[in-house]
């Protein structure tokens, strides 16, 4: 017969024969237990005393007055008064909720304006509960369940899985701008600082010395995000990520729509050459991704490939650094306990990144070539191209020789190349 011990907090039952228990005494300690656990602790305020005396006195009911600053209000919201006004009619009915006879809900543009200010300052959910007259565990509430919501609704319209012909509209917008023909983005992943996880040991301590979790970002020539991936630990490299990304597995079984290859502008030959994305050397060398040449294997001629490809993937940097600028959370460790509420956290920045570039950013403009413009001839032929037997089943590093073959032929060669990329070799 099973025994049970009553201790101070619990109880521990053994299986051990005794003659003096019962049935009805092991029935009454598993009660007298169960009681014990569903007890709660009785709560001190229903409504902190601060919070009621401040409740119209918080920050929410004094942002009101910024409409009236077209640059305070740019400050504080991290967007313009009509962009956020735009967003809020977006988000509203999703996250709209009833007042009860218990108190009064919170309205859907504080829960809006709640997130925009911990994902533009990245200040603790204590700070912000002070600031809104708000409990902490609401503002973590609010948080939590408005960025979810920002992804699920700007989802569909702002970061689109891209069709063929998207695709090709981001090739021809990559070539106008950046000079790359047949590219569909630029590829790079982003160290997101956090505090450390509960019982993650050091699987999020990168080598940067800091715990992190990997956003994993394709943009298209405006410095746009196509394609996102979060939740890596901040251990792995951006090559390894990639290689057990989806998006790597999307490319390969032809859920990305990726274009059919087609002929590089101008060229004489009529060699169709695949449709590519572009990344650093953490990269894995692929028909669809291309990557600089190693650095001790440099000669004139992939120092200009390497040039090229860096123009492209300046894109991808720059987004980076324009969303860190304007969402300062990133910029600090998020603070929160799971890999689940932090990629949300993450995945709503990219998104409203989107949102307030494509409705009030400046996109880029393309460089025009200078007339007149003094260019080395001499330099220009010295530069041999590398011989290449054009088949149809080229390897990756002869696809990369044949994309540097082009960029140094008069079709594919710009006046300035040479130099910005051989100025230190002449």
């Amino acid at each position: 017969m099973t025994k049970f011990i009553i201790c101070a907090n619990s109880f521990l039952w053994t299986d051990v024969m005794s003659s003096d228990s019962s049935d009805e005494e092991a029935l009454a300690a598993f009660l007298f237990y169960r009681n014990r656990r569903r007890q709660r602790k009785s709560r001190k305020y229903w409504i902190h005393p601060y919070i009621e005396r401040n409740i119209n006195c918080r920050v929410f009911v004094a942002a009101q007055e910024l409409q009236h600053d077209d640059n305070k209000f740019l400050s504080f919201y991290r967007m313009s008064k009509e962009t956020y006004l735009h967003l809020v009619t977006l988000i509203k009915p999703a996250i709209h909720q009833r007042n009860t006879i218990f108190r009064e809900c919170v309205s859907a543009e504080e829960r809006i304006l709640i997130t925009l200010r911990y994902l533009g300052s990245g200040c603790s959910f204590v700070s912000l509960g002070l600031y809104f007259a708000r409990g902490d565990n609401t503002i973590c509430k609010v948080i939590a369940e408005t960025t979810v919501i920002i992804w699920e609704i700007l989802n569909r319209d702002y970061m689109p899985l891209p069709n063929v012909q998207h695709w090709k509209d981001i090739a021809a917008r990559f070539d106008r701008l950046w000079n790359l023909p047949n590219c569909l983005g630029a590829c790079d992943g982003k160290h997101i600082r956090i505090e450390k996880l509960p019982n993650s040991g050091s699987s999020n301590f990168n080598y940067k010395s800091y715990h992190s979790i990997v956003l994993m970002a394709c943009c298209n020539a405006d410095g746009l995000f196509t394609v996102i991936e979060t939740g890596y630990a901040g251990r792995n490299s951006d090559g390894g990520i990639f290689s057990a990304s989806r998006i790597k597995r999307w490319i390969e079984h032809g859920r990305l729509n990726i274009p059919l290859p087609s002929k590089l502008p101008n060229d004489p030959s009529n060699y169709e050459f695949p449709y590519y994305f572009i990344g650093d050397e953490a990269f894995p060398l692929l028909s669809y991704f291309m990557r600089p040449y190693p650095q001790r294997t440099l000669n004139d001629l992939r120092r200009v490939f390497n040039y090229r490809i860096s123009r492209g993937r300046n894109t991808i940097e720059c987004a980076f650094g324009m969303m860190t600028e304007k969402f300062q959370v990133l910029s600090t460790a998020i603070r929160c306990h799971t890999i689940e509420k932090v990629s949300n956290i993450i995945k709503a920045v990219c998104i409203l990144h989107n949102f307030v570039r494509q409705h009030e950013g400046i996109l880029y403009s393309p460089r025009e070539v200078i007339q007149n413009r003094s260019v080395t001839i001499p330099v220009t032929m010295t530069i041999q191209p590398q011989n290449i037997e054009i088949t149809a089943t080229m390897s990756p590093h002869n696809q990369r020789n044949y994309l540097a073959n082009y960029f140094i032929s008069e079709q594919g060669s710009l006046p300035w190349q040479y130099q910005y990329c051989l100025q230190n070799t002449m």
